[in-house]
């Protein structure tokens, strides 16, 4: 063995016989007898590898929400006690598109078409918080700068839940732009709103897995704005101290398309800005 010669022949006939076999494995072998590669599950026990998407595509995935329709599939809708018969339980209320010198305007707010008083109080918060706005907008004497305000909205029928999502932009001026989210989740066999509790359990979602799932967003959030604060960028500083994060005060949360669920922390709703963070499960 210690002659080159032999050694440098018999490593030629082991890459022969490797490359035969390679060969055979691939066209003769069936795909039921070849070994299989497993790669291991680290994300859910259901089999089905889960890829977190980021806050920038989970942002992406919230605003191409809104097209200003109501989705309610094959919901019967009809033995619905409603407040306009010649309307279904939701429906554009406000339709106005205006562009003046000093505002310009892009309106579509719904309206829960429901004799109920939960949807009473629904419809009582869309006109205090996106109505109102409109007629500050258009006949404010103040703006010596451009206003631009645009609302649009969604809304589902995701087994008995309705969920409403409204979203809005408002740019005054030289002011930051604010981001304001109200959301809407109500039984149609109950009468009651829902809250998150219900849509987790509806999900098989453990409550204390969500509220980790929170905090470590928000966590995450604040660790790149404090980045960014370095750098010099101007940023909206998060609390991570706040109840806002507890899951016993989230307020802003939907079932939207296939039944996804949305919890929203939109920042907007009480500052000028437009930063949120977003909890989502498929």
């Amino acid at each position: 063995m210690k002659n080159p010669k032999i050694i440098y022949i018999l490593i030629g006939v082991f890459c022969l016989f490797a490359v035969i076999a390679g060969v055979y494995a691939q066209f003769f072998v069936s795909d039921e007898n070849k070994p299989s590669i497993i790669v291991p599950n680290l994300n859910n026990e259901g089999g089905n590898n889960v890829v977190e998407l980021t806050q920038e595509e989970l942002e992406e995935k919230f605003y191409n929400i809104f097209n200003n329709q109501f989705n309610k599939g094959n919901y019967d809708t009809t033995n619905i006690q409603k407040i306009n018969p010649e309307e279904d339980i939701v429906y554009t209320t406000v339709n106005l598109q205006k562009n003046e010198p000093n505002y310009e305007i892009n309106i579509n707010i719904p309206g829960v078409n429901i004799q109920s008083d939960v949807a009473g109080n629904f419809n009582n918060i869309t006109q205090t918080t996106f109505v109102n706005k409109i007629y500050d907008v258009m006949n404010s004497t103040e703006n010596t700068q451009k206003t631009v305000y645009n609302v649009n909205y969604e809304a589902f029928i995701n087994g008995n839940i309705l969920s409403v999502i409204i979203n809005s932009n408002l740019k005054q001026g030289d002011n930051p732009q604010r981001v304001i989210v109200q959301t809407y989740n109500y039984d149609l066999s109950t009468g009651e709103k829902v809250d998150v509790s219900k849509l987790l359990s509806q999900k098989n979602i453990i409550q204390s897995d969500c509220q980790n799932k929170i905090k470590n967003t928000i966590k995450a959030a604040q660790e790149e704005t404090q980045t960014l604060v370095q750098q010099g960028y101007p940023v909206y500083n998060r609390d991570l101290s706040s109840s806002m994060y507890l899951l016993s005060n989230v307020s802003t949360y939907f079932l939207g398309p296939n039944g996804n669920l949305y919890i929203i922390f939109a920042y907007g709703n009480q500052n000028y800005t437009s930063e949120m963070d977003i909890i989502f499960y498929e």
